[in-house]
């Protein structure tokens, strides 16, 4: 957790005016100003051709929204996303974990089953292992009878 952490406190009537001024000044900042730029640069193009019909505001606003979406979709340094497993948690300790839950939600009926998901989660995890050391094991008798 950061300890760096600024937090804002609204206090009264006086704090809601000002987070509401900020807001304002904000949207008209990003969204409304640029789609005023927007049609301006619109309404100019549109009068040096006949056939282009002149745009509002509330289109200006539009217009600005699918530049910037366009922005975002066609640049070239893309937006990477990786997705990791976290080091997770070891058996012994999800083992601890579950043993408290189950202490502590005898009736919940939610966490009664998530318990017994995760008890046929791991029996079936330790099938698997079972099967595959025999499996391995049925390979190394083939290979050691056919190398004699």
């Amino acid at each position: 957790m950061k300890k760096n952490l600024n937090v804002i406190q609204i206090r009264g009537i006086k704090g809601i005016i000002i987070l509401g001024l900020v807001l304002c000044c904000l949207s008209v900042g990003f969204i409304a100003f640029p789609g005023w730029v927007a049609m301006q640069v619109w309404n100019f193009i549109a009068g040096c051709f006949n056939n282009i019909p002149a745009i509002g505001v509330l289109q200006g606003i539009l217009l600005w929204g699918i530049i910037i979406a366009s922005y975002f979709t066609f640049k070239k340094n893309r937006i990477v996303v990786c997705v990791k497993t976290p080091k997770g948690l070891s058996e012994e300790e999800l083992k601890a974990i579950f043993a408290d839950i189950k202490k502590q939600s005898a009736d919940d009926k939610i966490v009664q089953a998530m318990l017994k998901a995760r008890d046929t989660e791991l029996k079936i995890q330790e099938l698997e292992q079972q099967n595959t050391d025999l499996q391995r094991n049925k390979a190394d008798d083939v290979n050691t009878h056919q190398n004699l």
